[in-house]
C-alpha cells in the first residue's frame, strides 16, 4: 500500500512539472499576429497551426492524469487503519527504563530503576514544639 501511495506521488510530481512546460512553451493567442511580420512563430516543428494542437492536447492528458493521481491521493489519506481504541494516546507505549544487572557490581552508565510510587513520609506526631503558631 505504502509503494502504491508513493508511486501515485511520483506520478503527481511529474505531471504538475509536464504541465509547467507545456503551458510556458505554448504561444498565446497574441502571438499570431507576430507572425505576420516575420517574428518567426510560425516555422515551427510542427506547423504553423499543428503546435497549438499538439501542445493542447498534451497539457489536456497531463492535466487529466494530474487531476486523476490527486483524486487517488485524497482516497488513499482517507482511509484509516484499523485500531482497536480511539485516541492517539493509546498507541503510545510507557517508556523503557534501565536497570542494573542483577548479581554484580553496577555497570557504568545504567541507572537503577526507582520505586513507580514513592513511600509515605513518616508521620509527626503533634506536639507544642512541632505546631504552627496563629
Amino acid at each position: 500500500m505504502n509503494t502504491l501511495f508513493n508511486l501515485i506521488v511520483v506520478v503527481q510530481v511529474l505531471s504538475a512539472l509536464i504541465i509547467i512546460a507545456l503551458v510556458l512553451l505554448q504561444h498565446g493567442k497574441g502571438a499570431d499576429m507576430g507572425a505576420a511580420f516575420g517574428s518567426g512563430a510560425s516555422g515551427s516543428l510542427f506547423g504553423a497551426t499543428g503546435s497549438s494542437n499538439f501542445m493542447s492536447k498534451s497539457t489536456g492528458v497531463a492535466a487529466a492524469i494530474f487531476f486523476a493521481s490527486t483524486l487517488a491521493l485524497a482516497y488513499f489519506g482517507t482511509q484509516r487503519t484499523s485500531t482497536t481504541g480511539g485516541g492517539v494516546m493509546e498507541r503510545v507505549s510507557a517508556p523503557v527504563t534501565k536497570t542494573a544487572p542483577t548479581g554484580g557490581a553496577a555497570v557504568p552508565g545504567t541507572t537503577t530503576a526507582a520505586p513507580a510510587v514513592p513511600a509515605p513520609a513518616p508521620a509527626v506526631p503533634a506536639t507544642p514544639a512541632n505546631q504552627i503558631p496563629k
